[in-house]
């Protein structure tokens, strides 16, 4: 069960749950995949819904390794995520808002 607090997110993955968060280390494999300075810009292409397909499998793939399971990104695009692209492209924005939402 994943862990809000943690900023953890749930992900069924061909039928094997997965908890995926973004750590510091994941969030900067994040950066190196989308060639970027800072995650600003993608933080707001998830607010404005202008996000890509690939956005969502840097972000997923960036997610797991952070919470400890070992997937490469071919693994990830051939996958089946439990609830289609839509529920992945969910997991990825809680990632993305755990992992920038200040916990008490």
């Amino acid at each position: 069960m994943a862990n809000p607090w943690r900023g953890e997110v749930s992900l069924v993955i061909d039928g094997e749950r997965h908890e995926a968060r973004l750590t510091l280390g994941a969030l900067a494999e994040l950066e190196a995949a989308l060639q970027a300075d800072c995650l600003v810009a993608l933080v707001e292409r998830f607010e404005n819904n202008r996000f890509s397909s690939r956005d969502v499998l840097a972000l997923l793939l960036a997610g797991l390794r952070g919470g400890g399971v070992q997937m490469d990104a071919a693994t990830l695009e051939h996958a089946q995520i439990e609830g289609g692209p839509m529920a992945a492209a969910r997991a990825a924005a809680e990632l993305l808002a755990r992992a920038f939402t200040v916990q008490a």
